[in-house]
């Protein structure tokens, strides 16, 4: 008996080590659906935001702190989307982290810029550490963070998760480089639905709560007439409200709220200005949880939303 164990012992020692999957923590569900489409059955990503919680303002349960310290690599957004992790990681001084905006080809545009697929956007990644001076208001001026909204960066992204996983995990590099690849050709699908999905309501105006949808709008040829928010940390003044009405009185045919936001302020207008009111828009995927199917379910969960009031269904 004793030789037996000693033998088998001995077999273990002589396998090669199995490496170990990087620890990786994200912010919301857009990234956190695209790390973990690339991690497969290796590993889950740990998701920051829930469902209910604001990406633009937020505060870490210490729980979640020590995840972010314990972390081989963060996964985001950037700055101009969440200034507050931006503060924390600062703290957390040589923390590997990417952030999304900055990787090269991504397509970026400005606020107010939904024609942007016909000119050439392309935006010097922030330096590390700038603080921008509008990130605590998200001020709705200069780069528009919410460049997840166009699937050609979501696709783009996945490639580049692929590759920082496998610097940190050489040994998985094939699985995630294979995992990204069908992430892509899932986003293909998808964008062929959505495409389908809103190419009859193209055309059609409505008013959203917030300025969050200009990629969205762009890739898909759809037009924003107006948001009731200029910024997620200033209520509309009086004025902004009654030229918006005025527009959207003349114009729009749908209003949409939005998740984690109060929508009294839109209902007020449907009562005011006859428009229908939609459901609720999800831009940042918070019913989506972080699966592997976040990302794309965050897109076709807006198209779905956008089409059933703009079709009059």
């Amino acid at each position: 008996m004793r030789y037996i164990i000693t033998s088998a012992v001995a077999t273990l020692l002589a396998l090669p080590a199995q490496a170990e999957v990087p620890r990786v923590v994200t912010d919301f569900a857009p990234a956190a659906g695209l790390v973990a489409t690339v991690m497969g059955d290796l590993g889950q990503p740990e998701m920051l935001l829930g469902q209910g919680a604001n990406a633009h303002d937020f505060q870490l349960r210490p729980s979640q702190s020590a995840s972010l310290q314990d972390a081989d690599l963060v996964v985001w957004i950037g700055p101009r989307m969440s200034p507050w992790l931006d503060r924390v990681l600062t703290g957390f001084g040589d923390l590997r982290q990417m952030r999304l905006l900055d990787v090269p080809g991504t397509h970026l545009q400005d606020f107010g810029d939904t024609a942007a697929h016909d000119h050439d956007h392309d935006h010097d990644p922030a330096p590390a550490g700038d603080d921008h001076d509008d990130h605590d208001d998200h001020a709705h001026e200069g780069l528009d963070p919410h460049a997840w909204l166009d699937p050609s960066n979501g696709a783009l992204w996945l490639d580049a998760i692929a590759t920082e996983l496998a610097r940190l995990d050489p040994d998985h590099a094939a699985d995630y480089a294979a995992n990204a690849a069908r992430g892509r050709a899932e986003i293909a699908a998808a964008d062929a639905r959505i495409a389908a999905r809103l190419g009859p309501v193209q055309g059609q105006p409505f008013v959203v709560f917030h300025d969050a949808y200009g990629y969205f709008a762009a890739h898909y040829g759809l037009t924003v007439a107006g948001s009731v928010s200029l910024g997620d940390a200033t209520a509309p003044g009086a004025a902004h409200l009654r030229a918006l009405q005025d527009q959207a009185g003349a114009s729009a045919r749908c209003l949409f709220p939005e998740t984690v936001h109060d929508p009294k302020l839109l209902v007020q207008m449907a009562e005011t200005t006859g428009l229908r009111l939609g459901g609720a828009l999800d831009p940042e995927g918070m019913a989506q949880g972080g699966g592997a199917g976040a990302y794309t379910g965050t897109l076709e969960a807006l198209a779905d939303t956008l089409a059933a009031c703009l079709s009059g269904a």
